[in-house]
Order: structure tokens, then C-alpha cells, then sequence
């Protein structure tokens, strides 16, 4: 089937309905928490937590929390496709002391055996499909998590993720109406905009390698978690933040996706790229989610230097 084809059975088949059912779950299965403390530094104790996956085995992640007994603001966090949780550690720490408690999740991909599911890519997208609907579902039971816990207010919950994290935040804040805001950082619409439309070298590499058919199947099966389909329907506000020297897609399409989004919206871009590793970028974060869950204010307080030069 090409894309073409497969467009048209998009559009007659996958309402937005049926989109929304692929991520569905008893949330009344017991999430099965197991965490251990790692360390409590300055009032901040970081959890090495594990919890059930309705989808199989265990989602491994950080659990962060802030001294005293709340109710605090509560914040997910989506890694890079290639990263794992540790991407947003040194951020949650310092959402911690801002007041707030952060949870950081492994994907199915980077977990450790026996509960990681490795990505195959175009030699088995439906493989790759499963995946990525079990990490937005285990997102999901993340808020759970967050949402159950006594420190926490369940009406202060936001999501934070880059990348794949982006792409999964687009769909969770269409799914779950818990999120009072969702930040969206070097997003992309569609998996088309890097593996078709993109020039960077080492994909420019990879398409001349991979026989046309076999990567339009890939594409095609990715539609369904095309994260450009799911925010026209987002129920929270979006902050959505882009590199300008961004290497992985361009800005035809990063504009296709800001603008696919329905109000409210926020697009801030920067000169960086695709790590969106500038500072400003974090002040940003800081001060939007300060606005739409309570975040303490004041000033963003770096941590301290731990050890000896």
C-alpha cells in the first residue's frame, strides 16, 4: 500500500474515536508501585520506581519529590526516543523546589529485560506500533500514579517531553483530560517530516538503503500516532518550543504541526537545536508551567555542585 493508499484508508477508518481507543486501559488494575530512594539531597529525594504496565510487564522511572506533605503540583516527563529517563533529572529537581513532585518514564525500548520491547523500525512497523502505544498508556498510568498519591494535587498535573515525548504529549493531551498543560518540545508532525521530507545526512543515507515500498509501510503505520492528528482535539494548553537549527525536520514542517493545534497555544523557538538545550528554553518551561499548575515562585535556583572537582 503507498501513502497515498494509505492516507485514504486513514481518513475512512481511523476516526479520532477509534484513535482514542487504542489507548484505553482498566484503570482500576492496581498499579503495583515499587520504589527504593536513591538519595535525598536539599530537600529532594529521588525514587528508583517500577509499576505495572497494562500492556505487559513493568515501566521502570524516576520518581522525584519535594520536602513537606503538599498538596504539590505534579509533572510527567517524556524522554527522547533514543534517551531514557535520566533526560529530565536535573529539571525535575529543580521543579521539586519550585513545589512540585515529577515522574520520569522509561519507554517500552530502553527498559531492561525482561520487560524491554526493542524498536525494529520498517522491519516490523507493527512491532514499532505496539510500542509506542504502550508508552503513551504507560504514560498515562504515570498520571495515575501521580494522581493517587497523597502529596499531590490531582487538579495540578501537567506533562513535559521532548522529541518522542513530544509526539506522545500531543496524544495524551487529546486522551486525558487530567493535564492542565502539555509542553511540547522539538516536536514533530508526522514521522514523514524526518524520514521522508528530511536532508540530513545520515537519513539521506538511510532512505537511499531502504527499498521505497518498505519505508512507506513504515509511514503508513505510524499514521495512527501521528502526533499532528491528536492536537487539533488536545482538551489542555500547549507550549510548543523549536529549534531553529533544528537537524531532524524543518520548519515547513514544525509550523504544519504548531498550526494543526487548536487555542490555547504558545510557540516560542530558539537558537539551538534539536536538544533544545538553551536556557531560555528551561526559564520558559518554568514560567508557563508556573501559570498553569502553581509552581512556587521566585527565582530558578540551580543545585548544587555535588562532590569534589
Amino acid at each position: 500500500m503507498g501513502l497515498a493508499a494509505g492516507q485514504a484508508a486513514r481518513a475512512d477508518g481511523d476516526s479520532f474515536d477509534a484513535l482514542k481507543r487504542m489507548y484505553d486501559y482498566d484503570s482500576k488494575q492496581q498499579l503495583d508501585v515499587k520504589e527504593a530512594l536513591l538519595h535525598e539531597r536539599d530537600g529532594v529525594k529521588v525514587y528508583d520506581v517500577t509499576y505495572a504496565s497494562p500492556k505487559g510487564g513493568r515501566a521502570t522511572a524516576y520518581l522525584v519529590v519535594p520536602v513537606g506533605n503538599g498538596p504539590h503540583a505534579g509533572v510527567v516527563f517524556g524522554h527522547w526516543g533514543p534517551g531514557n529517563r535520566t533526560e529530565f533529572l536535573p529539571e525535575a529537581t529543580l521543579y521539586a523546589r519550585a513545589g512540585a513532585v515529577s515522574l520520569l518514564v522509561d519507554y517500552p525500548w530502553v527498559r531492561p529485560a525482561p520487560w524491554r520491547k526493542g524498536l525494529k523500525f520498517a522491519d516490523d512497523p507493527e512491532s514499532d506500533h505496539e510500542a509506542f502505544v504502550q508508552a503513551v498508556v504507560d504514560l498515562r498510568r504515570g498520571i495515575d500514579l501521580l494522581a493517587a498519591r497523597p502529596d499531590v494535587d490531582p487538579k495540578r498535573l501537567a506533562y513535559v517531553g521532548h522529541s518522542y515525548g513530544a509526539q506522545w504529549g500531543a496524544i495524551l493531551s487529546a486522551i486525558d483530560s487530567r493535564l492542565r498543560g502539555a509542553v511540547l518540545m522539538g516536536g514533530i508532525p508526522d514521522q514523514a517530516a524526518i524520514y521522508r521530507d528530511n536532508n540530513d545526512p545520515s537519513i539521506v543515507e538511510l532512505r537511499s538503503t531502504l527499498p521505497r515500498e518498505k519505508l512507506e509501510k513504515y509511514l503508513t503505520s505510524c499514521e495512527r500516532t501521528a502526533a499532528v492528528r491528536y492536537v487539533p482535539h488536545s482538551a489542555a494548553p500547549l507550549l510548543f518550543q523549536f529549534a531553529r537549527y533544528e537537524r531532524y525536520f524543518d520548519k515547513a514542517a514544525m509550523d504544519r504541526y504548531a498550526k494543526a493545534a487548536r487555542e490555547p497555544k504558545e510557540v516560542k523557538w530558539y537558537d539551538t537545536g534539536h536538544d533544545l538545550n538553551d536556557v531560555q528554553a528551561l526559564v520558559d518551561r518554568v514560567a508557563w508551567l508556573r501559570r498553569k499548575i502553581g509552581l512556587a515562585e521566585g527565582e530558578l535556583v540551580l543545585p548544587k555542585r555535588q562532590g569534589k572537582e
